[in-house]
């Protein structure tokens, strides 16, 4: 018992991960229908803006939580605006070319970041100085550090506060109704472009925060590290119904704990190919998703 409710909240703790960036690829997806390929990267941006913080203030900052919620704050601004600029430069001049065309430039926008960053910062992995340290606390048998518990509760507080602000506020709605229709939402004196560049900002600034984490709570980071959590998240996305944002978190658990009873049982080797052996499954039995019912085209 005490063995399954670690692998349950190992499981939890990398869903939490998973799904702030899985928000970022359905947000955008719902909206303008674009598979965003470099929203990965820009998680790898994120953890890179963190360390440029912390190399340039480390002694004012000190150390600790207060230390990780300042650079993830800065890190949030920066991808967020970054994902803006994306939007605006690349993207947003192919709006209305065919969608072949804009799923390239992501791609092409997304080695252009990873080896931007690499010629920037160098091809060697980056040590994240903000180590985060503590005590361990036990929950049914199963045990997690207070560094573990306090990433997912902030992640937990950035998903809530995303989920309250597409359903009860103005520019929450206006997000909605362009998804549904975004031609009507321009005769209704909607500015579609201004909630478009929104929609990139909070999806990469959640993409951003995620990254900062990862660097503090695995110690390192490097150029490529949002290749694979990118498509990792894509896949929770997927599994979720792709557009839903609830159905983003849900795929990301889904997928942290299959990764880590599969981890557990299987051997760490089989850890790619539950992601994406499970997303093979999926798109054969259930291409819409856990909750995607209205999604009515195959990703």
């Amino acid at each position: 018992m005490d063995h399954f409710a670690q692998l349950v909240l190992s499981g939890l703790f990398v869903g939490s991960f998973y799904a702030l960036v899985a928000l970022g690829y359905s947000m955008v997806y719902g909206i303008i229908k674009l598979l965003n390929f470099a929203h990965g990267d820009i998680y790898m941006l994120g953890a890179f803006a963190g360390f440029t913080v912390l190399s340039v203030g480390a002694g004012a900052l000190g150390g600790g939580f207060f230390a990780l919620i300042t650079i993830m704050i800065v890190a949030m601004i920066a991808t967020g605006t970054f994902g803006m600029v994306l939007e605006r430069t690349a993207y947003r001049p192919l709006r209305s070319a065919p969608r072949l065309s804009v799923l390239i430039t992501a791609v092409g926008a997304s080695f252009a970041l990873e080896y931007g960053i690499a010629v920037a910062f160098g091809p060697t992995p980056e040590v994240y100085q903000i180590g985060i340290h503590g005590g361990t606390l036990d929950l049914a048998g199963a045990r997690m550090t207070y560094a573990q518990l306090a990433m997912m509760a902030i992640a937990v507080v950035l998903m809530i506060a995303l989920d309250t602000l597409v359903r009860k506020t103005r520019s929450g709605r206006a997000m909605r109704a362009i998804s549904q229709d975004p031609k009507a939402c321009l005769l209704m004196g909607i500015n579609v472009d201004r909630v478009i560049s929104r929609t990139f900002f909070l999806g990469s600034a959640l993409a951003g925060a995620a990254g900062v984490m990862a660097g503090a709570y695995y110690g390192k980071i490097d150029f490529l590290m949002g290749f694979i959590i990118g498509l990792k998240a894509f896949t929770a996305a997927v599994i979720g119904g792709i557009g839903n944002l609830r159905g983003a978190v849900l795929g990301a658990v889904v997928l942290g704990l299959l990764e880590s009873f599969g981890v557990a049982y299987l051997g760490s080797e089989w850890r790619d190919v539950f992601a994406f052996g499970f997303l093979i499954l999926f798109l054969t039995v259930r291409p819409t998703g856990l909750l995607g019912e209205r999604v009515t085209e195959r990703v």
